[in-house]
């Protein structure tokens, strides 16, 4: 009202454009109403009388215009006078932007043209564009500072229809006495309208959330606490790792200096010496060195070197035949590499591999050195190092084989530990993702390769053992190297199925676990040789001896030796023994020891064996001797002696029975089958998990030995002596079953399984060992329930509990459970994201597989009942799908941010986050969800995908296998899995409601302690309050301001990486929308609000961007902590980053984006809309991407921004203008 009384104005204009102004409708706001004045009455009224009508109704209204004889006048008012004609609007819409004005109220006529006037028409003229710049946030409209008239911007911006009384949109013509005779009518209007403005001013409140959004966020929210409740509460493995213990030393290797590496005064190189046994620091043995993984110390070599000096001390040295075979103690070498972060770099993954090579050329000179070395002299010099990596330390030891200052054949072991093979844990980083994809390329490109001249890593081999589902650190599915190394060069193993360890094991026990480091240092003994240069025996060699320790020895590819080996036992027995002998049938023998002599058990190998496809099992609870040994059971296989034989001296003689002198005695030529004995985990009534407690004390391993047919055919007895002289608990159990007995295959799917399940029955005359596959179940995102039902055994005890075996056969991984009743299963088989393997496997060996071992002398059908579960399998989204949240609220965020620039564009009302996001609800985000729905099941089947024919185009030398395929989307093709899409798309909708209102939150209380730290006295306050919008956002001077860039942008280029730049533009955005709110609150007009909306949509935007920046911030804030003067030699490109500082620069300076009009305003949808669509299909597999598309963004906002900036001469003179009263725009500040 201030307003109005400072307003003068004629009669005749006056109730000409009032009239115009209530007859034309406004999108987007309340229903307007019409004020009409009689025609006879229109010469008689006075201006007075003109406002008095144009106040009627249920609200006040407004008029702006061109006044005639004003003796004073604003800065606003007084630009083009001709040109700005009078409007007349409802109270509720005095908090519309100036653009929206714009859009309802032209240009009026100009003051001469009186005949124009008195036929109630308004002839307009065109607007041209203006900068809203510098905002009076008391006011509706911008303040102009200065003659833009021959300004013209380089993209149109929106040009607003004409206003004329015959206009489409409005009606002919309206009358004051109509309106008032259609409020009369209306009993409850003014009610209606108030309804309306209080909507209004309920959607204005910044934590104001639409109903629709709300139960979206909810419903996502708790999806989201489903999952992660899921992932610690559900399917959780047992934690079974016993401690180690140690008396560490560490020498360091100062010569190793900068006269070496560029690296040393960074890193450093240590060799490891347990105290007590390594007495002196000397080299006695083959050099070994281990790498540390992501922010790893170099301590952690320690369980294993300790376990390897007192292994060799304890046993191996006083063993002459060790010794005489080439077995050495191990040299443990160590880097320090002060815990850098290579998870999120790659020029620091490089770094290492350069230091390394460096460090293996300094190893191998040390033992040429007389004064450092202890050897032998009739031991070679080395010319190898065996290759320990722990985590992202295997990727480097094979990154180190493709770097130019690798030493050829210097490393040709490699055993890697929770090391994450297939692809980057994180693809935050462009470099550590080209990494991954060369040395990838590399390593499959070479062994592709026909001959072994043309292969440089013929004779490497690699060991990738995973730690399983306790390892949250990395997925597990990422040990994979199927992908990478045929079988001949390597494989990768679970923890859970080693013999003797069969547990899970988190991503720092892998290091210290007492049971498996006893496994791996005696792997790395069995592969040792130091007779050779290379100080390790040939590939094959090494590989069975691998295979031999961390196989379970059950797979198909398992070498039996039994035919290899010479016979060992000569065995003398009665005919009668033989013809009492059992012909293919059980044997089972309870409490081995009953009688005080040697006692021999007879089994007859079926002479159809061949064409049955037969098999042998037998199970035991005692340890087997091997030749020589004098313990209680031995099973020898068995055929009739030749005379020749029998002459051997190393034959060791047993006669069984009382009939061994008789002239009709057997003799049978024998060979012992403790060499192929497989161990397994005890299962009594007593026994809950398969691995030893931590205390150590526990039932020992079951024995089992398998032949197929074809290993035992030139045997015709199986021979199981009975040495224990007297009574014990023992157990034997052997059996012969064909494979129709023994196999079952279920084609049930994951659908159908999580529909209807699955129940089975086996009959109670099954075999000993049972197998079920499924080998359509192979997902690693299923989790499985099994119940095992079984009636009871009266008549006998049992010999032992039922025991199942879980596994698949690529990769190798099998989990055991004793005692199994009801078991819960899970796998790491077919995982998200990953490359198919080199060789595809056959339908045998692909999906679930089941085996099952029951006690045959329980004579009862055994139910199995296996189901999915739902809310187990829920948990296995965390470790696999955790980056997701880097890229698909990026869509989210996308899609409202698009909704928001066409609203403004279109009407001027630049709506809220919240406003918009209900808005998307109903018609792009379902549209959108649906659409990468169908895409994903599109993608069944299909062989190739989009970036693997791009891949294929750029590189000539591209495999014929695709091993881009499952980049896209969730990164799997299983149809099952259509559903991940919309779970995702809700579960994220309802993170980006939270980030959305705890920003909100986080704003509103920097406010208040804005507010509280810029309070002044009361008598001070009513100015500062008249002030605040002159001074909230008043630019600093552009001198300032570019110098301010200039210096941020050379920092970028030579010494902070432009993620650094980028926090501080986050930072600076967060305060600028502090500042808008804290303007909101205090004056609350409509160009404040939109100013508060648009900030605050851009800050959620850079937010969803700054967890891909952080981690190479983590970098090198690290780095500058080590080493401060150790250059940081990647992410300096300035263009990176330029945009998002420019956009900030524009906020903070209080300026208004401008609205597009024509076809220009559809480039800012199609650059959002693709940002989005990029987000979803490729943000999981390239999330680095996401930066450089948001850049783009900027780069379009800041394009706009510059449309409503003139280039003149003044402005250009202000940048070097020392004075530091000028704004922004050149003018002096008040």
């Amino acid at each position: 009202m201030y307003k109005l009384m400072r307003l003068r104005w004629n009669f005749l204009p006056t109730y000409l454009l009032c009239q115009e102004a209530f007859q034309a409708p406004t999108p987007f706001l309340p229903k307007q109403r019409t004020v009409g004045i009689p025609p006879n009455n229109r010469q008689h009224l006075s201006s007075d009388a003109v406002v008095g009508l144009c106040l009627q109704g249920h609200s006040a209204v407004r008029l702006t215009g061109p006044m005639k004889g004003r003796s004073s006048a604003s800065s606003e008012d007084s630009v083009e006078p001709s040109r700005k004609a009078l409007v007349v609007e409802d109270a509720s819409f005095l908090n519309r932007p100036r653009s929206d004005f714009e859009h309802d109220a032209q240009p009026g006529p100009d003051a001469s043209s009186r005949s124009n006037e008195r036929h109630n028409t308004v002839t307009p003229l065109p607007i041209s564009a203006r900068r809203p710049a510098s905002f009076n946030w008391k006011s509706d409209t911008p303040q102009p500072a200065g003659d833009s008239s021959n300004r013209t911007p380089s993209i149109s911006t929106h040009q607003p229809p004409s206003l004329t009384s015959t206009s489409p949109d409005r009606p002919p013509g309206g009358k004051c006495a109509e309106a008032m005779r259609h409020d009369a009518a209306s009993a409850d209007g003014k009610h209606d309208a108030s309804q309306q403005h209080e909507y209004r001013a309920a959607l204005r409140s910044p934590f104001s959330v639409t109903l629709m959004a709300f139960m979206t966020a909810v419903l996502g929210i708790t999806l989201l606490y489903a999952i992660v409740d899921s992932s610690w509460s559900r399917q959780v493995e047992e934690k079974g790792c016993r401690m180690s213990y140690m008396r560490p030393s560490y020498v360091r290797l100062h010569e190793f200096d900068t006269e070496h590496t560029r690296f040393a005064t960074k890193y450093s190189l240590y060799l490891y010496r347990e105290q007590g046994i390594d007495t002196n620091n000397k080299l006695r043995g083959a050099p070994v060195l281990f790498i540390p993984g992501n922010a790893g110390s170099y301590k952690q070599v320690r369980p294993v070197a300790a376990e390897a000096a007192n292994y060799f001390h304890d046993a191996l040295q006083q063993d002459p035949d060790t010794t005489a075979r080439g077995v050495r103690p191990l040299d443990f070498f160590t880097v320090d590499f002060n815990e850098d972060i290579t998870a999120f770099h790659g020029q620091t993954m490089l770094d290492q591999a350069d230091y390394l090579n460096e460090a293996i050329r300094f190893i191998l000179a040390l033992y040429q050195d007389p004064r450092m070395t202890s050897r032998g002299v009739d031991l070679p010099e080395p010319t190898s190092v065996l290759i320990l990596g722990h985590s992202m330390g295997g990727i480097v030891a094979r990154t180190m084989l493709t770097m130019p200052n690798y030493q050829s054949n210097s490393i040709n072991t490699i055993i890697t530990m929770s090391a994450p093979h297939a692809r980057a844990p994180v693809t935050f980083d462009s470099q550590i993702v080209s990494i991954y994809n060369d040395i990838n390329s590399y390593w499959r490109q070479a062994y592709a390769q026909k001959w072994a001249n043309d292969n440089p890593l013929w004779h490497v081999t690699l060991v990738s053992i995973a730690g399983g589902g306790l390892d949250t650190v990395v997925p597990s599915d990422y040990a994979n190297i199927e992908s990478l190394v045929p079988e001949t060069n390597g494989f990768t193993v679970f923890t859970t199925g080693i013999p003797t360890v069969w547990t899970s094991m988190d991503h720092q026990a892998i290091l210290w676990c007492d049971q498996f480091r006893k496994v791996l240092t005696r792997a790395i003994f069995d592969v040792i040789d130091a007779r050779r240069p290379s100080q390790t025996k040939p590939r094959a060699e090494r590989m069975r001896m691998f295979k031999k320790r961390f196989l379970t020895g059950m797979e198909t590819s398992a070498e039996k030796v039994l035919s290899n080996n010479e016979p060992t036992t000569l065995l003398t027995v009665g005919d009668d023994v033989l013809a009492s002998a059992a012909h293919g049938e059980q044997l089972v023998l309870r409490d081995l020891g009953g009688k005080p002599e040697l006692e021999a058990h007879l089994l007859r190998i079926p002479s159809d064996r061949l064409s049955n496809g037969i098999q042998f099992n037998l199970l035991t609870n005692n340890p087997l001797d091997s030749p020589g040994e004098h313990g209680t059971l031995e099973v020898l296989f068995c055929s009739p002696a030749g005379h020749q034989s029998l002459q051997s001296p190393e034959l060791v003689h047993l006669k069984l029975g009382p009939s061994n002198d008789r002239v009709d005695a057997v003799k049978l030529l024998c060979k012992n089958a403790a060499a192929d004995q497989i161990l397994l985990p005890a299962s009594t009534d007593f026994t809950t998990q398969p691995f030893v407690s931590k205390t150590g004390q526990g039932h020992l391993p079951f024995i089992f030995l398998q032949y197929d047919m074809e290993d035992i055919a030139e045997y015709l007895y199986v021979a199981v002596i009975d040495k224990a002289v007297k009574p014990t608990s023992a157990f034997v159990v052997a059996d012969f079953s064909s494979e129709t007995q023994a196999k079952r295959i279920q084609t049930v799917g994951a659908g159908r399984l999580a529909a209807l399940g699955l129940t089975m029955t086996l009959p109670g005359d099954r075999p000993m060992t049972a197998e079920v596959q499924f080998p359509n179940l192979k997902s690693s995102l299923v989790a499985l329930h099994l119940e095992i039902h079984s009636p009871a055994c009266s008549s006998k005890r049992l010999l032992f509990s039922p025991m199942i075996r879980q596994y698949l056969a690529h990769p190798h991984e099998s989990r055991f459970y004793v005692n199994a009743r009801r078991v819960d299963l899970s796998m790491h088989g077919a995982a998200p994201f990953l490359p198919p393997p080199l060789t595809p496997s056959s339908a045998n060996d692909q999906g679930l597989s089941l085996q099952i071992w029951t006690d045959p002398t329980c004579e009862s059908s055994l139910e199995i009942r296996l189901t999915v579960d739902i809310l187990g399998s829920l948990g296995k989204l965390v470790i696999r799908y955790r980056t997701v949240f880097a890229a698909f609220p990026l869509l989210i965020v996308s899609l409202v941010l698009r909704k928001q620039f066409r609203v403004y564009d279109s009407t001027g009302v630049f709506i809220s986050f919240s406003d918009s996001l209900d808005s998307c609800l109903k018609q792009s985000l379902p549209l959108v969800l649906l659409s990468l729905t169908l895409l994903s099941l599109s993608l069944r089947g299909s062989e190739t995908s989009v970036t693997g024919i791009l891949w294929d185009t750029w590189d000539a030398n591209a495999p014929t296998t695709d091993f881009h395929s499952n980049d896209l989307l969730t990164g799997t093709r299983d149809s099952f899995f259509w559903f991940l899409v919309p779970l995702i798309g809700v579960v994220c909708i309802g993170v980006c409601v939270a980030i959305h209102l705890a920003t909100v939150a986080l704003t509103h209380i920097l406010g208040l302690l804005y507010g509280y730290t810029m309070a002044r006295p009361l008598w001070q306050r009513q100015d500062g309050r008249r002030r605040a919008s002159t001074s909230a956002f008043v630019p600093s001077s552009p001198r300032r301001r570019m110098i301010t860039t200039a210096v941020l942008l050379f920092l970028v280029s030579t010494f902070i990486p432009y993620q650094f730049a980028y926090l501080v533009a986050c930072l600076v955005q967060l305060f600028t929308t502090v500042r808008a709110l804290r303007i909101t609150n205090e004056i609350g007009s409509t160009a404040s609000h939109d100013f508060y909306n648009y900030a605050h949509s851009i800050l959620l935007l850079m937010l969803w961007v700054l967890p891909i920046n952080l981690p190479i911030l983590a970098v090198w804030i690290r780095n500058l902590a080590i080493h401060w003067l150790t250059p940081f030699s990647s992410h300096h490109n300035v263009l990176s980053i330029m945009p998002f500082i420019l956009l900030v620069e524009n906020l903070t300076a209080g300026k208004m984006v401008p609205r597009l009009a024509g076809r220009t305003k559809h480039l800012t949808s199609i650059f959002l809309f693709s940002t989005a669509i990029y987000a979803a299909i490729y943000g999981i597999s390239y999330a680095y991407m996401l930066h450089y598309l948001v850049n783009l963004v900027a780069v379009w906002l800041v394009v706009i921004h510059s449309t409503s900036d003139g280039w003149s001469l003044t402005g250009v003179n202000s940048l070097f203008d020392s004075r530091e009263s000028f704004d922004a725009k050149g003018s002096k500040r008040p």
